[in-house]
């Protein structure tokens, strides 16, 4: 073979190669993408009197930012990223060694972003996992993680369900649930038309349950019900064709709800009513901006939507993980902490890793402010109340 053959053929095969990478990388993002329901599910949901006109519908419409507005966004979110980061390691604690929950107990453990385990008298429910570096279809790209993992998948204690909110990355990871699927035997429970995604992963149908709002299932001693939310879903181009919700959660004595990801709105008020008072709510605090109000709550805005659901504790959700917005990375704990001590209200803010006993939780020392970018300041108050916002 001459030089210029081999090269050529050198060449050739070179092209192939990155042609192989380059579709074997498209497949596995479509994989990651989910799937459309179909067939009895979406059956279901065009039963759903939430769905109209192929979407969908938050019964308080959300704005949403146009094209225009999201390459705005983007050149500025650009920007800054030093203050959106922590100045140091974040704390990350290891859970202790898993030991059967005590029968009249109630704990959380928060692992990072809106990834929390609840153990309820004798029982553990999995809220939104999400293991892996980066909440995106891709592995090279994508927010990444700004602490590690407190423990690995494998070192769980014994599931009795998992239970997620949406279908966006950062609350529905791929990888994460094909692993519990093939490690543990719970099932999995999610709003509508979210269970195409998991069959797609590999969950089998049996082992998953949709509910619209106000459904619910009990498992064992426990009952969880899908609530409303006000925000909206989707994993590419399509959006809202399944559901996003919160969650209430339920023993014997116990009561917990998890808020996902929520503007405020008032059905707040109407879930504290029919399924409050609550021992302990886990609120979205993070990833909020004037460009998307309607869909992500301020930290005064989950306080008052904590008082509006009747909560004893708060433990705040959705922040410290992910680089997901402009403000910096202490400020939703800080705003929260302000607000809370204006309000009275009860405040628990775990570490990664970190156990929480909700009868007896630990004060609150502020521990993200030593790893602050820049000094402190009281923070600033939202431009009007959050019922006014919501109205």
């Amino acid at each position: 073979m001459t030089e210029q053959n081999f090269r050529r053929t050198t060449a050739v095969a070179a092209a192939l190669t990155g042609m192989g990478a380059l579709a074997c990388t498209t497949r596995n993002l479509l994989h990651e993408l989910g799937a459309a329901p179909a067939g009895p599910r979406a059956e279901q949901i065009r039963r759903s009197p939430h769905y109209r006109d192929g979407a969908f519908r938050n019964r308080l419409p959300a704005r949403m930012l146009s094209p225009r507005e999201t390459l705005g966004l983007m050149r500025r979110f650009a920007a800054g990223r030093d203050r959106r980061r922590p100045a140091g390691p974040v704390p990350v604690l290891t859970p202790p060694p898993a030991a059967e929950p005590a029968p009249d107990g109630l704990h959380v453990t928060w692992y990072g972003h809106s990834s929390a385990l609840v153990e309820i008298e004798g029982h553990r429910v999995l809220f939104d996992p999400v293991w892996s570096e980066r909440c995106s279809p891709s592995p090279i790209t994508g927010p990444r993680r700004l602490h590690p993992n407190p423990l690995p998948l494998e070192a769980l204690p014994r599931l009795d369900a998992v239970v997620i909110s949406h279908d966006h990355y950062d609350h529905l990871d791929a990888p994460t649930i094909r692993d519990l699927a093939r490690l543990q035997n719970m099932p999995f429970v999610v709003p509508l038309g979210v269970g195409a995604h998991l069959e797609k992963w590999g969950v089998p149908a049996g082992r998953i349950v949709e509910l619209d709002w106000d459904g619910h299932t009990t498992l064992g001693g426990i009952r969880l019900t899908a609530t409303e939310a006000r925000h909206y879903s989707g994993r590419g181009l399509a959006r809202d064709k399944t559901l996003w919700a919160s969650w209430v959660l339920t023993s014997d004595n116990r009561r917990v709800f998890y808020s996902g990801d929520s503007g405020y709105f008032p059905g707040y008020a109407a879930i504290g009513a029919a399924h409050g008072p609550f021992d302990v709510t886990l609120m979205q605090i993070g990833a909020y901006g004037e460009e998307w109000a309607d869909i992500h709550m301020t930290p005064e805005e989950a306080v008052t939507a904590h008082h509006d659901v009747r909560g004893n504790l708060l433990v705040p959700l959705h922040w410290a993980t992910f680089d997901l917005a402009l403000h910096d990375w202490v400020e939703p704990a800080d705003r929260l902490w302000h607000a809370a001590k204006a309000s009275g209200t009860r405040l628990a803010v775990p570490r990664p890793g970190e156990r929480i006993d909700v009868i007896a939780p630990p004060e609150t020392d502020g521990w993200w402010q030593r790893l602050t970018q820049t000094p402190l300041t009281t923070p600033s108050t939202t431009p009007s109340s959050a019922k006014e916002r919501a109205a």
